[in-house]
């Protein structure tokens, strides 16, 4: 092959950064695109975060869902059975620091800890690689839509009505009406009650997510955190103050650390990943992968989990997303609030007027 001239080599670093401009130009555009900068037609992390605060007011400082909450921190211990799933180091037989949050759902952080059924539990896995996994779970067994947009439409049907400040209770009953797949959670939430305690809870991913072992074989799971405590220790009189669910876990913390066990449920190929409004039968095979040990509380407006952004979508080679919808809208809507509580943190005083109560909040 003849050398190249000079002139055509001076060239190529030219031709070279034509390509990269390119390549970056159609990648931004497609970002753009997918966040729905391009279109004001559709729906945009921005509309989802702006409608939680019409629903429940803004909070400067505070994650716009699941703001009332408390930092914990402990450990996992893999006992090895999930390892031959997933090349994630997490599953490897040992232990894996955690920093977590335990949380109600809303945007406002004085809610009172009996005015919804649902916890939540949040977690951020340091593995020895340096890599992270991070999760956020809920005590219910289903999602009540299957899609942002409707997921949005919820949201929009359970703003309160100017005139009595109170959610429109027709808007409400014409929303679920009109999507069927809400079925499954309102048969759940007419029983669910609040408990006395984030200790006793299960856990659920909700959402599928996909392992992938050293032969790049995929299995969809979905995963829960089954409690070892049980309610038989719990001071239901406790249930009467409004903030009694951070005052059980410190007493419970203070007699000895709370635990869970990490269990996948392994879906069959007829099994639906990219809807969260279905179960998957009780049939399907499980696997215990380990124990979650939680052994410390702290507040969460001083606390280690302050500053994370519990994303499902920061995941470690060997557990990838699936295919439901969910999930990109859910990591999308979560930076979105984190950007703005810092930004607003960062405009405060301090910390401590960050998270201050504002004048007339009950």
């Amino acid at each position: 092959m003849p050398e190249p001239s000079i002139r055509e080599g001076r060239s190529r670093p030219i031709v070279l950064w034509v390509v990269i401009i390119a390549v970056l130009a159609m990648t931004v555009a497609a970002f753009a695109y997918v966040g729905g900068w391009l279109s004001p037609q559709r729906l945009t992390p921005k509309k989802l975060v702006d409608q939680f605060q019409k629903d429940a007011g803004t909070f400067p400082g505070f994650r716009r869902n699941h703001a009332k909450g408390v930092c914990v921190g402990g450990y996992f211990d893999s006992n090895g059975q999930a390892q031959p799933l997933s090349i994630a180091k997490v599953f490897a037989q040992g232990r894996t620091p955690v920093v977590g949050r335990f949380a109600i759902p809303g945007s406002n952080p004085y809610a009172p800890d009996g005015s919804v059924p649902i916890r939540s539990m949040a977690l951020r896995f340091a593995l020895a690689n340096g890599q992270q996994w991070r999760t956020g779970m809920n005590s219910m067994p289903v999602f009540p839509v299957a899609t942002p947009q409707a997921f949005f439409e919820q949201l929009q049907a359970q703003q309160p009505d100017p005139a009595t400040g109170k959610p429109d209770a027709a808007k409400i009953g014409a929303f679920f009406a009109s999507h069927p797949e809400t079925a499954a959670f309102l048969a759940w939430v007419k029983t669910a009650k609040p408990s006395a305690s984030f200790a006793t809870e299960y856990y659920d991913s909700l959402n599928a997510f996909v392992l992938v072992d050293a032969n790049g074989l995929r299995q969809p799971v979905r995963w829960r955190m089954v409690p070892q405590a049980s309610d038989a220790t719990v001071d239901t009189g406790k249930a009467g103050d409004a903030d009694y669910l951070a005052a059980d876990l410190t007493q419970r913390l203070r007699q000895s650390p709370l635990r869970w066990t990490l269990q996948l449920t392994l879906a069959d190929a007829s099994d639906p990943t990219n809807d969260a409004t279905k179960v998957w039968p009780a049939t399907r095979k499980t696997i215990e992968a380990g124990t979650l040990v939680i052994d410390r509380a702290e507040p969460q407006d001083s606390g280690p989990c302050r500053d994370i952004n519990y994303d499902p979508l920061v995941l470690p080679a060997g557990i990838e997303a699936s295919d439901d919808p969910l999930l990109p809208a859910r990591s999308a809507a979560y930076a979105d609030s984190y950007l703005r509580r810092t930004s607003e943190e960062a405009h405060l005083p301090g910390t401590a007027a960050a998270h201050a109560k504002p004048e007339g909040t009950p």
